[in-house]
């Protein structure tokens, strides 16, 4: 039957109240106070550009010394902050660590100042006070008034662009500073050099280079002004040089068409002509100015900021639509729309609308038209959740991911894949080698396009690189030695569990001399157990364990980030072996019970940075990643009910739709993808494998829209507050006998019901 055309118009306009009511529950602004470490800037899913409000100029270190106040920074804004300093166009999200801060840009009016000052007097410097009554944070949209300056600034993007609007309320008196000296985690040196030439009365381009997080970064970038500029100049901040060369001659410092300096503030001074409005279109490269200008051409060729905004949301919309689903209440929407937001603020595009990017050896290398090259691989952290939800919702992306990691392997001095990667540079952080989870749980997952035998080699090579990281003496011992490299009992535990990950590739592709080699090494957690005290504890290269140990303590040799309760559980692969080692289901299961009733003293974290009360309950620390697949571990020894239980604790209490909602950095999205999984009812506790482990599911009713088409229906029957036990599950109409959802059964559409209960059960 043809529809009306009045039924049609009536159906159209349904469908885009809905996708804009789910735009509506997104709030960047939750996780931008205390351990959330997100930014509230506009930005399009993945892209390059990062627009956002940078609150402070906290330096990495004070008279030589790390200063801990620069922690709060990692993404440039704290909430509680009161002043602004400009909008920077390169930001990460909810990492524990930082660089980036590029391109800062600061419209002031009045009396030209070309320092930010301090926040605690705005006035001398150019820093703006603002209130967050006049502050709008939306997917691809920021707005504030900078009180100081009476502006209204105003920020959209595309995937290569950021566009600036600025609403002067002194039309004559319009100035826009360039900072290039400001950036994230910045001190002393970190800027290399920076550039600026003057192409016309409309455009700039330039770069800028420094050596921080990553050691070689370079980030070209072009400006256009929708008015023309009236003069301009810069200050140069840095030591005064010996050598000045004959570019004295020339007066640099004013309508000169080239600054160079390491330490560099440009300003524009525009006269508006009773207008009040002034755009820019800023463009980022990571090839070269002229790809830069290719870029903003390409992406941004008007002055439409309403129509970049619109084309921003809609690709907003287009990635909240994948998830239909109706909650308890409002603020569990808020979460997991949020949720969905901020898993798709990385990995980046990395790369020029031309195809063109330039690799770790320093050449430009050029993708095929439907391939992208993608940076900010936070790879300890991801690899867990989140590009386990791209293989459900993001096949496409997660296959130029993996061929990215590879190519990543191809270009690096060292030959192997990516630990912390970020702007064609390895900045080495945290331990594992978790590009090889990823690339196995893709070829797991069946994602085409890549050549898996090459990849294995990328994996092999990786884990032969016998100088990284104790390596050496894992593969001689069968551990991590403490005394040859810290961390000891972190890194044989994930080294294990990678491979794993590159057996079960290598015995998929028939390779299986690989494959034995690797299924042993995945079996050396087994050399770090210690029987007396039954947990995983540090071992020296003599055989013996370390004497001073204490399970509950966070800062003790072998272990990073986490304590002996909670890394002794990190075993994925092989949970049922790890049970038995520990005791059996019976002790097991009193043993993990233990981990979410006692409580944790602050002296056993309170040195580190990354662990917070706010991300613990009893001593489980959900704020931090090494134990996200525990609470599932429940399953294995005839506890659902405790599974169930505390899923619905950290869902209810670790998640909050308010700002400090966020009960740790949220990890280029990892937080937020355990909150999606565990929302829906499932979880990929061991990445790699065929198996999501059954949960407790949050949602009254959930579609997931996959690539193929096909949808997975969820439904959770009887859910309420208290309803949080699992009584049955129901896959296509009949009834499930285990935990375990396999990947085969939904990768073409499913039906998963729930029968939810308050009363706890210890079988589905």
């Amino acid at each position: 039957m043809r529809l009306s055309l009045l039924a049609f118009g009536i159906l159209f306009l349904t469908h885009s109240v809905l996708a804009q009511s789910k735009l509506n529950y997104v709030n960047p602004l939750i996780g931008t106070s205390k351990m959330g470490h997100t930014f509230p800037g506009a930005t399009v899913p993945f892209g390059m550009v990062q627009l956002s409000p940078d609150t402070d100029t906290i330096p990495y270190a004070v008279d030589g010394k790390y200063n801990p106040d620069v922690y709060k920074y990692c993404a440039g804004y704290q909430y509680e902050d009161p002043t602004i300093v400009g909008f920077s166009h390169t930001h990460f999200s909810g990492t524990g660590h930082s660089d980036l801060g590029d391109i800062l840009i600061m419209p002031t009016s009045g009396k030209l100042q070309l320092n930010p000052g301090v926040s605690a007097n705005p006035k001398g410097g150019f820093r703006s006070a603002y209130n967050h009554q006049n502050e709008i944070a939306k997917p691809n949209y920021y707005s504030v008034q900078l009180e100081d300056h009476q502006i209204k600034a105003e920020l959209t993007t595309t995937t290569r662009v950021g566009i600036h609007k600025y609403t002067f309320s002194e039309p004559d008196s319009a100035h826009i500073i360039l900072d290039l000296v400001s950036g994230i985690y910045n001190y002393n040196g970190k800027n290399v050099n920076t550039y600026v030439r003057v192409l016309d009365e409309f455009h700039i381009v330039g770069f800028r280079q420094t050596s921080g997080w990553a050691k070689n970064r370079t980030v070209y970038f072009a400006i256009e002004f929708s008015k023309p500029i009236k003069s301009y100049g810069y200050d140069d901040f840095q030591s005064k040089k010996v050598y000045q060369g004959f570019w004295r001659k020339f007066n640099l410092k004013a309508d000169f068409p080239e600054m160079s300096a390491s330490q560099l503030r440009a300003f524009f001074d525009f006269d508006l002509d009773g207008s009040k409005e002034l755009l820019l279109k800023v463009a980022m490269s990571n090839v070269s100015m002229e790809g830069a200008l290719l870029n903003m051409t390409t992406e941004a060729p008007n002055w439409n900021f309403d129509d970049y905004k619109k084309a921003g949301e809609d690709l907003w919309s287009q990635e909240l639509n994948k998830y239909e689903v109706q909650m308890l209440n409002e603020g569990d929407l808020t979460n997991f729309y949020t949720a969905v937001y901020h898993t798709c603020l990385g990995p980046t595009v990395y790369q020029d609308v031309s195809g063109l990017y330039r690799g770790l050896d320093f050449s430009d290398y050029r993708n095929p038209d439907d391939q992208l090259n993608y940076s900010t691989f936070s790879l300890w952290d991801t690899y867990r959740a989140l590009h386990p939800l791209f293989n459900l919702v993001q096949r496409k992306r997660n296959t130029d991911m993996v061929l990215s990691m590879i190519a990543h392997q191809h270009q690096s001095a060292e030959k192997m894949l990516p630990i912390w990667s970020h702007y064609a540079n390895e900045n080495w952080c945290m331990i594992g080698y978790h590009s090889v989870s990823v690339i196995s749980d893709a070829y797991n997952k069946g994602l085409e396009g890549i050549d898996y035998n090459k990849a294995l080699d990328a994996c092999v090579q990786t884990a032969r690189t016998r100088y990284f990281e104790g390596i050496d003496s894992y593969m001689d011992l069968g551990y991590v030695a403490e005394d040859k490299s810290g961390s000891s009992v972190s890194k044989t535990l994930e080294y294990a569990y990678d491979d794993w990950a590159i057996a079960k590739l290598a015995y998929g592709l028939k390779r299986m001399d690989i494959y034995e080699e690797f299924f042993k090494r995945s079996e050396n957690y087994i050399n770090v157990y210690d029987p007396n005290s039954g947990f995983m504890r540090a071992k020296l290269s003599s055989g013996k364990f370390i004497e001073k140990f204490d399970a509950l303590e966070t800062h003790q040799a072998g272990y990073i980030e986490g304590n002996a309760w909670n890394y002794s559980l990190y075993v994925p692969h092989q949970v049922e072996s790890m049970i038995q080692l520990m005791g059996g289901k019976k002790r097991f299961a009193s043993h993990l019970d233990s981990l979410f009733t006692m409580q944790l003293a602050d002296k056993y974290f309170e040195h580190t940075e990354d662990i917070t009360r706010e991300g613990i309950m009893g001593s489980y620390v959900h704020g931090n990643e090494p134990s996200h697949h525990v609470i599932y571990l429940f399953d294995w020894v005839e506890r659902p009910d405790l599974t169930q239980k505390y899923i619905r604790q950290v869902l209810r209490t670790k998640y909050l739709p308010k700002i400090d909602g966020l009960s740790g950095n949220d990890d280029c999205g990892q937080m937020s993808a355990w909150y999606i999984f565990s929302s829906l009812g499932f979880y990929p506790v061991c990445p790699g494998s065929d198996d999501y482990i059954l949960g407790s599911p949050l949602v009254q009713t959930a579609k997931i829209h996959l690539e193929n088409g096909a949808t997975i229906d969820i439904t959770a029957k009887n859910q309420s507050e208290k309803s949080c036990y699992v009584k049955a599950v129901y896959l296509n109409g009949v009834k499930m006998k285990d935990f375990k959802l396999n990947f085969q059964s939904v990768k073409n559409g499913a039906k998963l019901v729930f029968e939810m209960t308050d009363k706890p059960a210890k079988t589905f």
